[in-house]
């Protein structure tokens, strides 16, 4: 149905398909006309706004036609318009989170929320508003942002980036103005105001940043409470999968996308939408709420996905040598210099009504911000020594994301993120028409070799480089900061021909381990630590994804069926592992637990809403990760020889095996939960007092289809907490439209009065998913369509 305050109307005009060809508007169902009129002035980034510091655009317009569950596509002629309309199109259904991002990188949420609530959101670490606010008015107050977006060239957001960037800012306050909002997330909330360009690039910056100096913010504003530590790597992660030619059924490319990210992060928050432009671009996909363009996705002819790169560090930290008597002086070749004094001060909403001024002193070298905590590992500001963290001067990661909406095929898709590098933390995984797949880890990361390593690094830095990648070089010689290679285009950094990648016939494949194992019957060797290791156990998510994949090219070729059969299987690695040793042991053990060694013995092994046992294993590997070392619970132990199928064999002779399983056991019954339960019953969500079953286990369990939630003795897992967000499955055929399924697992709309709140996260309960409209036959033809052309001048 129509917004608020306006009815549909039939007009006349002339629509264009996105291959350019006329379509008379006989052919559209009823659209809605919006129109407003706007004075505009400029802003500090000589960017057009009107007064007061509303970002509003001028001429602009663009076509939404939704189809089934809410999905957008949009239709423009230039980037400013087409970002004009996904703008409009995001703030429909998510107005609340990109609200809620903005009071996060504008340093505000203290002033309306108080400095005590919770945070909402992955963009800092820390787990208060205070820390959040502190450290993002430290980079505001700074003007990094702005003078990054600033640059021209390689180094700046390219012109198309500034034109949506500009237009995108336009649609949500085309949206904010002239609609109701629904959502009580932010319903009639003060703190809801207009989107500026900066706040996109603010947004950018941060999430460029999340894994990086984003998760040492606690302890760059000196405000790190006992206990809080940064995101952990299994916070964020991902599945990515793309098949070359060898390996499919009819010879072309299939992808795989399926990022895990936190469900209740507005500042990450995945949403699908499809962006033309005749003639100039065509691509449908994912991308983050508040942030234009797409992160995953496909075109007519190529599709790519991702990972989060969660064994590689993208920033270092450097040990300084303070000048005796002098903490805020450090020595560089001998000759001190000081350190940057910043006093930041954010408002903070008093309990009682009114607010005050907090303020909190920041410190800053030639390397980056002073850290006194990163997350277990304190670095504590003494008379000799201090730390810094050295990350992100990137601004171009819009860069990156437009040349893969742009690319037609594989090479054209590595060779515009080549010219770019603006990729922060995602390995990259892509595949075409033809059947060319290919990896490559080309995000921005710290040109540090071992070698260099080896001859700066601290005695800190001696233990966390081996064990974590984390290097802590020499900040008194020059000779120890960062590399440069000629191919890199931000100097520092490790150009393309130093990263890892791989090209293959048959599949690339990630589930957030290392390079090593992409694929393995072509290991890769032979990179710096920093970006993670080699010939090291593999996680259980990764093992099942190559097992699977393995086991299905035995069998046949994969087609895009296949795929999805295998992304929501829902097999658990570790039960395929150990469950037939556990029943063995609990047979030995007292009759209180026969009902529970029945429950596994015929339990299916998977981790579906309906599959009885897998809350039973669930508990008892829970507690035996908690109780017994990691390579002492397998017989078996890893063998880099074999390393998707090692380690095996539970241990049954470690006591604290036995002790694990009936303490699982103990514990479901003292929370009256039968031993027998289906999965379902006690992992779900509730949208709008209606409890969905979700399928779907641990990562560290090896479930593919990895999700997560905080065990609560009463009720189960009764919110999801990580897991999956879009999915598509994708295969090219002989024709310009691909066979394409796709999936929001959370549902397009984070507003419970929205249609599309919960739609889609019913359909992931039945393991159902949507098959995707891309060509103009099909959008036209959707049962559900509904256009709204919005404009204004």
């Amino acid at each position: 149905m129509p917004p608020s305050g306006h009815s549909a109307a039939r007009t006349d005009e002339t629509h264009h398909a996105p291959d350019g060809r006329a379509l008379p508007s006989t052919q559209l169902p009823e659209k809605e006309n919006i129109r407003v009129s706007q004075t505009q002035t400029r802003d500090g980034l000589g960017r057009a706004r009107p007064a007061r510091g509303e970002q509003q655009g001028h001429g602009l317009s663009a076509t939404i036609r939704y189809t089934e569950f809410g999905i957008p596509h949009i239709v423009a002629n230039s980037y400013r318009d087409l970002g004009f309309g996904q703008g409009y199109a995001a703030a429909t259904d998510n107005m609340c989170s990109l609200a809620q991002t903005m009071l996060t990188t504008s340093a505000t949420r203290s002033k309306y929320l108080g400095g005590d609530a919770p945070l909402q959101g992955i963009l800092a670490s820390g787990q208060k508003n205070l820390v959040s606010d502190l450290y993002f008015q430290g980079i505001n107050d700074s003007g990094v942002v702005e003078r990054l977006v600033a640059q021209r060239g390689k180094l700046g957001p390219a012109q198309e980036v500034r034109d949506v960037v500009s237009g995108y800012a336009a649609g949500v306050n085309r949206f904010l103005r002239e609609n109701r909002i629904t959502d009580p997330g932010c319903k009639g909330a003060a703190w809801l105001r207009p989107m500026t360009e900066i706040d996109i690039y603010r947004h950018m910056y941060a999430a460029g940043m999340a894994f990086g100096q984003g998760a040492a913010a606690g302890g760059i504003v000196s405000a790190a409470a006992p206990g809080v530590t940064a995101a952990n790597d299994g916070d964020l992660g991902s599945n990515a999968i793309s098949f070359g030619g060898k390996a499919t059924a009819n010879g072309k490319g299939i992808s795989l996308a399926n990022p895990h990210l936190p469900w209740h992060a507005p500042d990450i928050r995945l949403w699908q939408s499809h962006l033309t432009i005749p003639g100039r671009l065509n691509a449908s996909g994912a991308g983050v709420v508040g942030l234009p363009l797409l992160w995953l996705g496909h075109t007519e002819t190529m599709a790519w996905s991702g990972t989060a790169a969660d064994t590689t560090r993208t920033f270092t930290l450097f040990e300084l040598t303070l000048v005796p008597g002098s903490p805020t002086q450090y020595l560089a070749d001998g000759r001190p210099e000081e350190m940057t004094r910043r006093d930041v001060t954010v408002t903070v909403a008093k309990p009682g009504g009114g607010t005050e001024n907090v303020t909190r002193t920041q410190w800053s070298t030639r390397y980056g911000p002073i850290v006194q905590q990163l997350g277990d590992q304190k670095l504590p500001w003494t008379a000799e020594t201090a730390f810094a963290d050295a990350n992100a001067q990137n601004m171009r990661m819009g860069n990156s994301t437009l040349k893969l909406m742009q690319a037609r095929t594989t090479d054209e898709a590595m060779r515009g993120l080549k010219e770019t590098q603006g990729l922060s933390w995602m390995n990259i995984f892509v595949t075409d028409f033809r059947g060319a797949a290919t990896y490559h880890q080309l995000h921005v990361v710290p040109n540090v070799t071992d070698a260099r390593a080896a001859e700066c690094n601290t005695s800190l830095g001696k233990r966390t480089y081996p064990e974590r990648g984390i290097a802590v070089l020499d900040g008194s010689r020059s000779t120890c900061g960062w590399g440069q290679d000629r191919d890199a285009v931000q100097p520092g950094t490790s150009g393309p021909a130093s990263l890892p990648t791989l090209s293959r016939g048959d599949y690339v494949e990630n589930s957030n381990d290392s390079y090593w194992l992409t694929n393995p019957r072509q290991p890769i060797t032979g990179f710096s630590r920093i970006l993670g290791t080699a010939e090291t156990p593999r996680n259980p998510r990764t093992r099942m994804g190559l097992t699977a994949i393995e086991e299905q090219l035995a069998k046949g070729k994969f087609t895009r069926e296949s795929l999805q059969d295998l992304m929501l299987s829902n097999r658990n690695m570790l039960a395929e592992l150990a469950v037939d040793d556990l029943v063995r042991l609990c047979r030995t053990m007292s009759s209180d637990v026969k009902e529970a060694c029945d429950t596994l013995s015929t339990w299916d092994k998977e981790s579906n809403v309906e599959s009885g046992g897998a809350l039973l294993f669930d508990r008892f590997w829970a507690k035996s990760c908690a109780s017994v070392p990691g390579p002492a619970l397998w017989k078996v132990p890893f063998n880099p020889a074999n390393p998707v199928a090692t380690p095996n064999t539970l241990n049954t002779d470690q006591p604290g095996v036995a002790k694990a399983f009936t303490d699982a056991v103990a514990e479901l019954r003292a929370a009256n939960i039968p031993v027998n339960a289906p999965w379902g019953d006690y992992n779900y969500v509730v949208r709008n007092g209606e409890r969905i079953p979700i399928g779907g286990g641990a990562s560290n369990m090896g479930v593919f289809n990895a999700v997560s939630g905080a065990w609560d003795p009463t009720k189960g897992y009764a919110e999801m907490q990580h897991g999956a967000t879009y999915l598509h499955a994708l295969s090219f055929n002989n024709s310009s439209c691909p066979d394409s399924a796709t999936l929001v697992a959370y549902s397009q709309s984070a507003n419970p009065a929205s249609a599309h709140y919960n739609d889609q996260t019913k359909l992931c309960s039945r393991k159902q998913w949507v098959t995707e409209r891309f060509c103009e036959e099909d959008i036209l033809a959707s049962p559900k369509l509904r256009v709204v052309q919005v404009r204004q001048r």
